[in-house]
């Protein structure tokens, strides 16, 4: 199955934390936060505005930061993926 999102938004893959710290301390499951940066996976064609597109500002491969807990979680063909509006990426990832 292949989403294809709609307006302006963005379905993006999180990317997991590390299980270590830099001294070498393991992580548990539970003190892990909950990952940040994420893989852009596919871009709607953008908002319109007053009757004109309003061009979006990341693309397919893009790495990104989100807001904290934003967006909708969906399962596609056994992938957790989270679909969001642009205004919930805060920052690309260069």
């Amino acid at each position: 199955m292949v989403l294809k999102p709609l307006s302006d938004r963005v379905v993006i893959r999180m990317i997991e934390a590390e299980d270590t710290t830099k001294s070498g301390i393991i992580l548990a499951g539970s003190a892990k936060e909950k990952p940040q940066v994420a893989e852009v996976v596919a871009v709607g064609p953008g908002e319109i505005v007053d009757g004109s597109l309003v061009p979006m500002n990341v693309k397919v491969g893009d790495r990104v930061i989100t807001s904290k807990y934003s967006g909708t979680e969906v399962k596609v063909d056994g992938e957790e993926l989270v679909i969001v509006k642009q205004g919930d990426i805060l920052a690309i990832v260069e």
